[in-house]
């Protein structure tokens, strides 16, 4: 009769043990890896709502019911979903769970004597034998020596390995991940981002009313806010005339610190920041603000002032909307600026270079509720005229007037605008750091050649040698040294 066997159940410890071991598997961190480079895919094809929220409206506006159920896998806060975050924290566990052991391991390996001469020398991949002539032990010892092995000598044998700092520089590297992603989740825990759009001569204030997009952190406190304060009063930007490619932006401002009574002259650069203690202030973009008035049926001013226009292309030809909702009744400008005019023949207006050198604004005027009151964001640039009536369209050039039945609208001449981008960054000199660990790292775990050498001396002299990265040269290296023990070199 068959004997049935009972296996022990594994037990609520036993589970969260295998479950820690298979999470903490190098399959598993591979894997991982594996997801989140997958899963940040969409985040690179889907606007997202921290870096282009004008995008994300028109999203919900062209598809608003495909968008509704994007919105709720979160597609457009790809790297803030849960999702995103669970396969982030699990990948973080995942490689200290395998690294950190192989750390300690390595380091009692790295201590470690090299092992006795095996008997059987012959087997080995690189082996030699001759009639021993003396002094081939001291021999060895010397070469071995200079060339940096680990020698131990027992019984009238060597053994001898050196290549340590490739399993090292394999750590090193896994150890660096681990700093790269802390350093990553100490900026988005403590860190803050935000931009805005300043036209020439405006000063910004940093409080968080100043920002047009302001991002904190999970457990960033408002108060860390840096107190500075900022007027443009300068910008210079200079265009290669043959490929209109940008050759330099230079923004002159004045800056005052902690006393905003006190000002200094400072220069903002593309590559080159502004930095106030941890936060840093980057030039980003740039683009143009024409400069209109708009008067109602009786003469009176409804709107003066500069509107920032978003540029569209290389040469900053740009669009963007007028709004003016004191006018009785409202009306709407949804405008073009081209920096430097001409005419094609498919696409109308266009601008031929990216400086101002002979710029026109093209409006389209609309009459009706312009929808601001309706407690739907709306974005800056554009208007709904679904529910508006159109007015007319004109060519300006500076200093013309557009006249319609209900007002007129003057374009005054232009102002220049610059985007700031003011990010206070903690964890990014921990994933600098990382990313030079992770780069030497990989250097030495490629390019050191692990080697074990033995030498046996008694009636013969046997030497055997093993690769055990398989890298070239061992044949070389070998041949040096049999030549040495023989006295032919």
């Amino acid at each position: 009769m068959s004997q049935e066997i009972e296996l022990p159940e594994i037990g609520s410890v036993g589970l969260l043990r295998y479950g820690w071991r298979q999470l903490t598997s190098m399959r598993t961190a591979l894997i991982l890896l594996l997801l989140l480079g997958l899963a940040a895919i969409p985040g690179s094809i889907i606007p997202q709502r921290t870096q282009n929220p004008m995008k994300v409206s028109e999203y919900f506006k062209n598809s608003p019911d495909l968008s509704k159920w994007m919105d709720k896998f979160s597609l457009f806060d790809v790297y803030g979903s849960p999702w995103f975050s669970a396969i982030y924290i699990l990948l973080f566990i995942s490689l200290i769970g395998c690294v950190l052991p192989r750390t300690f391991e390595h380091f009692h390996a790295a201590r470690a004597l090299p092992p006795l001469t095996p008997k059987n020398l012959d087997r080995m991949e690189s082996y030699s034998s001759w009639e021993a002539q003396g002094h081939e032990l001291d021999k060895a010892r010397t070469w071995l020596k200079a060339k940096r092995f680990r020698v131990v000598e027992k019984d009238g044998a060597i053994s001898a390995e050196k290549g340590y700092m490739r399993e090292t520089g394999n750590l090193l590297f896994h150890l660096a991940l681990i700093l790269v992603l802390l350093g990553i989740s100490f900026s988005s825990l403590f860190g803050m981002r935000g931009e805005a759009i300043l036209n020439v001569g405006e000063r910004f204030v940093n409080t968080p009313t100043s920002y047009d997009s302001l991002q904190y952190g999970k457990l960033y406190k408002e108060g860390n806010l840096q107190s500075f304060t900022i007027t443009i009063d300068k910008f210079v930007a200079k265009y290669n005339v043959e490929t209109n490619a940008p050759e330099d932006y230079t923004l002159d401002v004045s800056f005052a610190h902690d006393d905003l009574t006190k000002f200094t002259k400072q220069v903002i650069k593309v590559n080159s920041p502004l930095t106030v203690g941890n936060t840093k202030i980057y030039l980003q973009a740039n683009g143009y603000s024409p400069v209109v008035t708009v008067r109602d049926s009786r003469g009176n001013v409804a709107m003066q002032g500069p509107v920032p226009f978003l540029p569209q292309d290389a040469n900053l030809r740009s669009i963007g909307a007028i709004k003016v909702p004191d006018a009785e009744p409202q009306i709407g400008f949804v405008g073009s600026f081209v920096p430097t005019y001409a005419r094609s023949n498919g696409n109308g207006a266009i601008s031929v270079f990216p400086e101002a050198l002979d710029p026109r604004l093209l409006l389209s005027a609309w009459i009706g509720d312009l929808g601001l009151d309706s407690g739907v964001p709306q974005s800056v640039y554009r208007i709904d005229t679904s529910k508006m009536k159109t007015v007319g369209l004109k060519s300006l050039k500076p200093g013309e007037t557009f006249t319609y039945p209900q007002g007129s609208i003057t374009f005054e001449g232009y102002q220049q605008w610059v985007n700031l981008q003011i990010v206070d960054d903690p964890g990014k000199n921990f994933a600098l750091l990382g990313g030079i660990v992770a780069i030497l790292g990989l250097l030495a775990s490629l390019f050191t050649r692990r080697r074990r050498i033995w030498i046996r001396v008694g009636d013969r002299v046997e030497v055997a040698a093993l690769a055990k990265n398989a890298a070239p040269g061992l044949e070389v290296e070998m041949s040096e040294f049999v030549a040495i023990l023989k006295g032919e070199k």
